[in-house]
């Protein structure tokens, strides 16, 4: 079942011809998962959720009633739940991951009137928290000394370790930053809402470096675009002109990389996301509040940002003895 080919609107679930055989073979009297799959999708996509996001949601939910065979929503119950997630043999984080799409997706279910209770409350999956490392500062200046940024690519890397760095923006939004953006009078990053993952429209401030770093990038590009006859005024963008999220491939061409420069040079969390984290350790360690840091990283709660900036052992240990 494709997200972008559904053949009925918001509210219309009326059966097909072949639905009402199938029905009466079956002894169902409710709608089919495909129906509510093509009901709650478009539902979402009305509301604004991104489409990477719905394929996620699909994929996962048809996994689900693929491999404990079932083709009707009455038909869901937490036995099947907890058959499939006895079925999956994937870490105890993905299956935890799955569990809460197919949560949601029931919700939704819910929310339409197909489910009357909502059963799949208290199933849970343990999954032993670890703490996430920001990127070692260390690290950062080591790998910038490394990369060779008399190439093209070298220095696109170099230019996006120091914007994901400096300003805490995820690797998609990274990907989306177009030439508009940047001010350079204000020294600012205007981030559209359209290009964040909350929606919400953020203002976040560069330096110097930065700002010298996006003008001679964006010369460059003007020169690789010419070259291959591209238009477009994307600021991050692969040697052959095209931005660095429209590729084939689902994965950002920026976050390969960085991947890739990991590996070469033996550094430890050298990622996009640990990247971020060294942003907000950063903001926190210079007097930032809980509040203006989870403002600068775009979350949609104060929660999920302490998640973030949570310490370790030692740091739990060293930051208390100032108060004994």
């Amino acid at each position: 079942m494709s997200v972008n080919n559904r053949k009925h609107g918001v509210f219309s679930v009326k059966p097909t011809e072949n639905f009402k055989v199938r029905s009466r073979k079956k002894n169902h009297d409710g709608i089919t998962i495909e129906q509510a799959l093509n009901v709650i999708f478009r539902q979402m996509e009305l509301s604004g959720r991104r489409e990477r996001t719905i394929q996620s949601y699909e994929y996962i939910f048809n996994d689900f009633a693929t491999a404990v065979s079932i083709d009707y929503v009455n038909e869901i119950n937490a036995e099947k739940i907890y058959e499939y997630l006895a079925h999956c043999d994937v870490q105890p984080a993905t299956k935890l991951i799955r569990l809460k799409t197919i949560k949601a997706v029931l919700s939704r279910f819910r929310d339409n009137r197909w489910i009357e209770h909502n059963f799949w409350k208290n199933i849970h999956v343990i999954v032993d928290k670890h703490i996430k490392q920001g990127a070692d500062e260390n690290d950062i200046e080591v790998l910038l000394t490394l990369i060779d940024k008399t190439t093209f690519i070298g220095f696109r890397d170099a230019v996006a370790i120091l914007t994901l760095y400096k300003t805490g923006v995820r690797i998609r939004t990274l990907g989306e930053l177009r030439e508009r953006h940047i001010n350079f009078d204000d020294m600012t990053i205007n981030l559209d809402g359209d290009i964040m993952k909350n929606h919400d429209m953020l203002i976040l401030p560069i330096d110097d470096q930065l700002a010298d770093a996006f003008r001679m990038l964006i010369e460059q590009n003007n020169k690789i675009r010419r070259n291959y006859n591209k238009r477009n005024d994307f600021i991050f963008i692969t040697q052959n002109g095209i931005g660095v999220n429209q590729g084939a491939s689902n994965s950002n061409a920026i976050s390969k990389q960085l991947t890739k420069y990991a590996e070469r040079y033996g550094l430890r969390n050298i990622n996009a996301h640990a990247l971020r984290r060294a942003f907000a350790k950063n903001l926190l360690n210079r007097g930032a509040n809980i509040a203006l840091i989870s403002k600068a990283l775009g979350h949609s709660s104060l929660g999920v940002t302490t998640q973030y900036l949570q310490f370790d052992a030692e740091e739990v240990a060293e930051g208390l003895r100032d108060y004994l």
